[in-house]
């Protein structure tokens, strides 16, 4: 379900034309709307060509469309509203179902959620992690908000990371410029290219050891396996991760974990700040070193 409320600057106008004005419904969410939808202010069936006035309160809803397979699988709820919902996702555990693995991913086990408790909701992540990256994923519970999120209105979106990379960084902070774009010999890997897509990482040395540093990464563009990408380019590969030439010597899987993620929320207009600690594994190694 979205509420919204009609500002007191408001003439009275159809409900149409002030979600039209207001609220940038995607084009798939108007359609969902108008097909299956159901409108209601303040408290009333209405239909869109019926007019709202000042302090109106609006109610919509709609069916999504979703062939995701529930599956109960254990999920960590970091927070939740009406409209997202962030999980501390495991590392091992895909985000989206694949051709050979459909039923046992993170969008199987939201959908589980959702059904369990008869919650109309699909599956809409506002942005990804990676299989073996662990940590905290935002997703939206209608594809309104998935568009609110992922377009350049919403403000102050800040995805921060801790990594265990290789060796001991210097300059301790700073800036990576360089383009992303896929890796001619591979559909996975990617690499650092004069015609790939422009991409910006901050990071900074948290704590070094002999032959490795904690480091917090901050995305400032969201391309395919940046953060693993931008350190080996410099020198720096995150242990485990050997598509990248990071050792394997002291842990299996890229020591990457989404620890942070701040927002101004789509709808509250609340600061949003959600913090995850490092998992079992990654505090292990970081003992280890």
């Amino acid at each position: 379900m979205l509420k919204l409320v009609v500002p007191d600057t408001a003439q009275p106008q159809t409900v149409k034309d002030f979600l039209r004005r207001q609220s940038s419904l995607s084009l798939s969410a108007w359609r969902k709307l108008k097909t299956n939808g159901t409108l209601m202010i303040n408290g009333d069936f209405v239909t869109i060509n019926s007019t709202v006035v000042a302090g109106d309160k609006i109610s919509l809803t709609w069916e999504d469309d979703c062939s995701i397979t529930p599956t109960n699988i254990p999920l960590e709820i970091y927070y939740e509203d009406d409209y997202l919902l962030v999980i501390n996702k495991p590392a091992g555990l895909l985000v989206h179902p694949t051709v050979k693995e459909h039923n046992h991913t993170l969008a199987n086990g939201i959908m589980f959620y959702f059904r369990q408790h008869n919650l109309p909701f699909s599956f809409h992540p506002v942005h990804r992690l990676d299989r073996n990256t662990s940590g905290l994923i935002l997703i939206a519970k209608l594809a309104h908000i998935q568009h609110l999120m992922t377009s350049s209105n919403i403000k102050n979106f800040k995805r921060i990371y801790l990594a265990v990379v290789d060796g001991l960084v210097i300059p301790s902070s700073g800036i990576i410029s360089a383009p992303i774009g896929r890796h001619p010999d591979s559909i996975i890997e990617r690499m650092i290219r004069p015609d790939g897509q422009a991409a910006t990482t901050h990071y900074q040395t948290i704590a070094s050891y002999d032959k490795a540093s904690l480091v917090e990464l901050e995305l400032l563009t969201g391309r395919t396996h940046q953060i693993r990408v931008h350190m080996a380019h410099i020198g720096h590969p995150l242990l485990g991760d050997d598509l990248y030439g990071g050792s394997l010597e002291y842990f299996n899987r890229q020591a990457l974990h989404a620890s942070k993620l701040i927002f101004e929320h789509p709808i509250l207009k609340t600061a949003i700040e959600i913090d995850s600690p490092l998992p079992d594994d990654m505090k292990l190694l970081l003992a280890r070193l």
